[in-house]
């Protein structure tokens, strides 16, 4: 059987890596914006971007786990 290493790297990262990684920058920038206005300013706001931020990454890992 021949080696495809595209095949296997394909594998690897899922069927929808541009995706997951857009939805992982969506989170990433949530979190940190979260994380300045709640240790600057209101946190309840805070908790709630943060929140926010999580559903993307909840997303993300759905769609990881789903390959």
């Amino acid at each position: 059987m021949p080696f495809n290493s595209r095949n296997n790297e394909e594998k690897s990262r899922g069927r929808h890596p541009r995706l997951r990684n857009v939805l992982n920058l969506i989170f990433m920038i949530g979190a940190i914006i979260g994380v300045a206005i709640y240790l600057l300013g209101n946190t309840t706001v805070g908790t709630i971007v943060i929140l926010a931020a999580m559903s993307f990454k909840i997303v993300e890992c759905s769609l990881r786990l789903i390959r």
